[in-house]
């Protein structure tokens, strides 16, 4: 298991936050999500034989989080 911080500015409201998590626990191999609501800072546990950390951030980079 791999673990990865990813940093989205938008990641400090409810609504935002909410999606994140959803569009994330979608994805085939991740573990966990913790979401830091100070500074957007986005803590992600996955399988890293399952998926990559670009795959993440290209998930959210399509939904315009990143």
């Amino acid at each position: 298991m791999a673990e990865e911080t990813i940093f989205v500015n938008d990641a400090t409201s409810e609504k935002p936050i909410q999606e994140i998590e959803r569009l994330l626990h979608q994805l085939d191999g991740i573990e966990r999500v913790l979401l830091d609501t100070s500074d957007g800072e986005i803590k992600v546990e996955f399988d890293d034989e399952k998926i990559s950390i670009e795959q993440i951030v290209n998930t959210l980079k399509q939904h315009n989080f990143c």
